[in-house]
């Protein structure tokens, strides 16, 4: 009883009390819900082109105070593992087109590509073939295990029916191939690489060194969805030495962007305004502002990149520093519910404060009329009037215990002078019935 007193007497105090506590609720919720300060990318090895792509993402989250953690792997191959790898941390990274395959991996998500990457074929320039007929019978180098040049060298052997015929397949990282190729030690090395990689460049660079062209490259696309064909120019590297001499037709895949799907949102926001600062360039295989690019070939994209391609970043990341972005955002996903809520209880509550004052009295007066009309009938049924004084006094008692707002003091004093009119009349009829 003394809970639904308490209650009945406080609801409006109550009521606030809740509706903050709610609302409190709701902002530790936002709060534990902000985005991470560090992100782990897994890249490629140390001095490769996609970890010194690594090291750009890194710079251009470091103004939105967000810790990139890069993780040297030996390629792509590796960075798949460690993205399905709940455990491993990684969050983000680049990955070579053809590596993942299918089925696709629900637990990952794209956010686009960011530029093409061709599978180069250096050999001594000594060696002459047609084809890849050049190819056998020599030293290899395919790439190391885990790496994407490894997996597509090896695709494009298999389909060349070449595995057999090759003399080694050497598992050489990047740098260690391109030395010993220009030693003289192997006879063809493989390696899927940006225009802009330092190896790529040096190879082009050297006269003992020639580049192979795909005399097949359409058949090559026909069979791989995720491989493209291009073209290095004639005289490209080098006009002045027409260097290469001819057009050179390569199979490029284009590199993803690849996220774990419970990435915070903002993250992949800033991801992808990161990707568009680095990959906007023009490049010999592809215009300006062509990559970043809403293509998924093998992942499908985030909803926030699909957001993002189709309407740039959230408004708010165009005018605020990162964090007050995201802070604001949350605050007004918040807000808009709570508003709804209370904008009707500002209207209701004044209405339901004053009926509920009034039916403090009113309950009183319920009582008081059914006690009048008891009065009334009393000589015709012979009932006893001591019952119904003390029953007066009884009500009396409770209006004088009323605890009212200075807006309603009056009532409970009407209250009694109608209590002290139904007393006077059950007196008034006490004294006729006595006579």
């Amino acid at each position: 009883m003394a809970v639904k007193d308490v209650v009945r007497h406080h609801w409006p105090t109550i009521t606030i009390s809740l509706t903050a506590a709610v609302i409190a609720g709701a902002a530790i919720v936002m709060l534990l819900g902000m985005p991470p300060q560090v992100i782990v990318m897994a890249t490629g090895p140390e001095g490769g082109a996609y970890y010194e792509l690594g090291r750009r993402y890194q710079a251009e989250l470091a103004h939105a105070n967000v810790t990139v953690r890069l993780v040297p792997t030996a390629g792509s191959q590796e960075n798949l593992a460690l993205l399905r790898n709940s455990r491993s941390g990684v969050n983000v990274a680049l990955m070579q087109g053809g590596t993942i395959g299918t089925p696709n991996s629900s637990e990952l998500e794209s956010l686009g590509t960011v530029f093409y990457e061709p599978l180069w074929v250096f050999h001594r320039r000594e060696i002459q073939g047609e084809g890849f007929d050049f190819l056998r019978g020599r030293k290899v180098s395919i790439g190391p295990d885990g790496s994407g040049t490894r997996a597509l060298a090896l695709e494009v052997l298999k389909r060349s029916g070449l595995v057999e015929q090759v003399g080694e397949l050497l598992p050489l990282p990047l740098q260690a191939a391109a030395e010993k190729l220009l030693a003289g030690d192997i006879d063809v090395m493989f390696v899927v690489a940006s225009w802009e990689s330092p190896v790529v460049q040096q190879l082009l660079a050297d006269e003992r060194i020639a580049l192979s062209s795909y005399p097949r490259a359409d058949a090559f696309v026909a069979l791989y969805p995720f491989l493209h064909k291009v073209v290095m120019p004639r005289g490209v590297r080098d006009l002045a030495r027409d260097q290469p001499p001819t057009d050179v037709v390569l199979v490029a895949a284009k590199a993803s962007l690849v996220v774990r799907g419970d990435l915070h949102p903002a993250i992949d926001n800033l991801l992808l305004q990161a990707a568009g600062q680095i990959h906007s360039g023009s490049s010999v295989f592809h215009r300006a502002n062509e990559f970043p690019a809403p293509e998924a070939t093998e992942v499908p994209l985030s909803n926030e990149a699909v957001r993002f391609y189709k309407s740039g970043p959230p408004f708010l990341h165009n005018y605020l520093p990162f964090w007050m972005a995201v802070l604001i955002g949350k605050l007004v996903i918040l807000l808009i519910p709570i508003l709804g809520v209370l904008y009707p209880m500002t209207r209701l509550l004044p209405r339901l404060y004053d009926w509920a004052q009034r039916s403090k009295v009113f309950g009183l007066y319920g009582e008081l009329r059914l006690l009048d009309d008891e009065i009334r009938n009393a000589r015709a049924s012979g009932r006893d009037t001591g019952e119904m004084i003390e029953r007066l006094n009884q009500l009396e008692r409770h209006a004088n215990h009323l605890r009212m707002p200075a807006a309603y003091a009056s009532m409970p004093y009407l209250l009694r002078n109608h209590i002290e009119l139904v007393r006077e009349g059950l007196k008034r009829r006490a004294d006729q019935a006595a006579e």
